[in-house]
């Protein structure tokens, strides 16, 4: 399933950077090996730029990258692991949360210092 949703993504890149030119680009590299075990890797590059790769093991973990140009011209490159912990990508074009407020930190400091008293005391069970 894992490997599906990521070849999923990795066409609908491939689509979108797909600048409406009637001609197909051609596949320049295409390089694809399965283990017996379930390993697997593979990786291929595109006439237009396009190129990806990855690498995994069944639907137990996953990683790889790949990279195009956009319309305005941009070489948008993201790199991605998928495993036991979900699917984690990184790249620049890729939003990222703002940093947590010195305040919220020191309140997150002053809680880990001061257990409130159902902390402090064994667990009990409640019924």
């Amino acid at each position: 399933m894992m490997k599906l949703v990521v070849f999923t993504a990795v066409v609908a890149v491939a689509y979108g950077a797909y600048n409406g030119d009637p001609k197909q680009a051609q596949i320049l590299r295409l390089e694809s090996d399965v283990s017996p075990d379930g390993a697997y890797q593979y990786g291929y590059d595109t006439e237009n730029g396009i190129s990806a790769q990855e690498s995994g093991v069944g639907a137990q973990n996953a990683q790889g990258g790949f990279q195009y140009q956009s319309p305005e011209g941009e070489n948008v490159q993201l790199q991605y692991v998928a495993d036991e912990n979900g699917f984690a990508a990184q790249g620049s074009h890729v939003p990222t949360p703002p940093p947590t407020p010195a305040a919220i930190l020191r309140a997150l400091e002053w809680i880990a210092a001061h257990p409130s008293r159902e902390d402090a005391t064994p667990t009990a069970r409640r019924f």
